[in-house]
């Protein structure tokens, strides 16, 4: 388990920031045999948007950041080409959920499935026994229930844990992350002072593959099919306005309507059989219940019982207090206390109990 005494060889998936040097360096002072890995997800001739800075977590100055970082604690390092797969599994979920009218986050299928699932496969056959990352996020182990359990980071400005309710109880228990103890002001002084290449490396806040965090731009050169404009229609039917096309919005928005009205209007629902946005007034964005699907039971164990749970349905949302009604097949129904406003389809809602982990599943 995470929190074994016994040093283990444990393979440290590299982006070339800060986050994972210090995790790296954290792992070696305490001994254990450490590797580093950068995993190559994509790059600027498929994607677009390069803006000349090359700043991503995939470029070639990523990739020798953490080289360099593995050079100076004594770490083997390796590129790990998963350009295609990440390609399959994660671009063209993100497209083709935003042509359906949902709203993806990518972030979460690519660390259940490349940066875990994948990741793991790759460290065993480069013979290490464990991965890490540099998630703020923490990991204990429960005797009682016998799982691992997953907490939300202790600087509450940085908590990663929303974005891991993917990762499997397997796949969890042979994860070390080691910042989860610390803020991130101390995760900068401590690259600093062990003199790492990357203890100023600016943070990317946009999605890692549209750089240029021009989702119309990305989604219009990615896909084949036509996106056709339609209608903006308010709470009465009434034609009000042309919107672009679907998969260039999402429920709360309200930049970008184009349509003048006495009160800001923001996108309430968006009816992809009739290729149209409802639009309303803000007090119109709140909703009361969801259903939950694909649910993975992290910390508790699943369970038919009702249960009461904090829920958090996007990065900064404040997790509100909720009944969760399981209905069977991975799914579901969730009743808050009090309504929460634009709840949007294609998002993850993420159940916890205190800065436990519950459970986590997508907003249908």
């Amino acid at each position: 388990m995470v929190n074994d005494l016994e040093k283990k060889t444990i393979l440290v998936a590299m982006s070339g920031g800060v986050d994972s040097s210090v995790a790296a360096l954290l792992l070696k002072q305490q001994g254990h045999n450490v590797v580093g890995a950068t995993m190559k997800l994509w790059d600027y001739g498929e994607v677009g948007g390069d803006l000349g800075h090359e700043g991503g977590c995939c470029d070639l100055r990523a990739i020798n950041n953490a080289r360099a970082v593995c050079e100076s604690l004594g770490m083997r390092h390796y590129v790990l080409d998963f350009t295609d797969v990440f390609k399959e599994i994660v671009i063209e979920n993100f497209v083709s959920e935003y042509l359906t009218g949902r709203t993806p986050n990518p972030c979460v299928l690519c660390n259940t499935e490349i940066k875990w699932e994948l990741f793991l496969k790759r460290a065993v056959e480069i013979g290490c026994s464990s991965i890490a990352t540099g998630h703020y996020a923490r990991l204990n182990h429960n005797s009682s229930s016998n799982r691992l359990v997953l907490r939300r980071g202790i600087d509450n400005t940085r908590d990663q844990s929303y974005a891991l309710w993917g990762v499997g109880q397997e796949a969890l228990a042979r994860t070390y992350l080691p910042l989860g103890d610390i803020p991130k002001t101390e995760t900068r002084r401590l690259a600093e002072e062990a003199g790492l290449k990357t203890a100023r490396v600016a943070e990317s806040m946009e999605i890692c593959f549209v750089a240029d965090d021009n989702y119309e731009r990305f989604i219009r050169e990615w896909t084949q099919k036509a996106i056709d404009p339609g209608d903006i229609i308010n709470r009465d039917g009434q034609v009000i306005g042309r919107h672009k096309g679907i998969p260039f919005y999402t429920v709360g928005q309200r930049r970008g309507l184009g349509i003048a009205h006495p009160t800001p209007l923001y996108v309430q629902e968006i009816d992809v059989a009739n290729n149209r946005l409802i639009v309303g007034e803000d007090p119109d964005l709140a909703s009361a219940d969801m259903i939950v699907s694909q649910v993975n039971w992290v910390s508790m164990s699943p369970t038919d019982k009702p249960f009461q749970a904090l829920v958090q349905i996007r990065y900064q949302h404040s997790a509100a207090p909720a009944k969760i009604t399981p209905l069977g097949e991975n799914r579901l129904a969730v009743n808050f206390d009090t309504p929460q406003r634009a709840v949007t389809p294609g998002q993850s809602a993420v159940f916890y109990d205190g800065d436990i982990v519950l459970a986590g599943g997508l907003i249908d």
